[in-house]
């Protein structure tokens, strides 16, 4: 084990032991700190339920891999109808749960691939795109998919880090 993981580890046992961080910390930590090859599921109730074999997200060695999130209402567990502009937006949001779910925000996300099936609509999706990530924009690859699950016209995935 390297010895930064070793000591981090150290300090969060340290500090479970003697009750000095509180709940939210010591899950923000465990979130940040898993040993090698060990990982830690994200499941967010304010995003869709994953309609495969698959986690909503996923952390290891202090990054969260977020699954491609395509416009599904978590609410109703169906495909947002809509243009670009409303789907797009549906994706983020639930993106952003998947997110807070495992205590991070848009400012953490490092990069971003996403996939559109008509590349006609990247500047309308670039726009509402921009809303969310216009700050300080991760990296980012857009592939144009020839069908996404569901009809969707739009699928984003991200990687971010604590």
């Amino acid at each position: 084990m390297k010895p930064i993981l070793a000591a981090a580890l150290a300090l969060v046992v340290y500090a479970s032991a003697f009750g000095k961080e509180s709940t939210s910390t010591a899950r923000l930590q465990q979130l940040r700190t898993p040993l090698m090859g060990e990982k830690t599921l994200i499941s967010a109730s304010d995003a869709p339920k994953p309609i495969g074999p698959y986690s909503q997200g996923v952390v290891s060695s202090g990054l969260m891999f977020a699954s491609g999130q395509i416009p599904i209402d978590p609410k109703t567990n169906e495909l947002l109808p809509g243009d670009i502009e409303t789907q797009t937006e549906q994706v983020i949001k639930n993106l952003l749960a998947v997110l807070k779910e495992a205590k991070m925000g848009p400012e953490n996300v490092v990069k971003t691939t996403v996939y559109l099936v008509d590349l006609a609509d990247f500047p309308r999706m670039n726009t509402v795109y921009g809303h969310f990530f216009g700050k300080q924009p991760p990296a980012r690859s857009t592939i144009q998919a020839v069908a996404l699950p569901r009809g969707a016209r739009v699928e984003i995935d991200m990687i971010a880090a604590y």
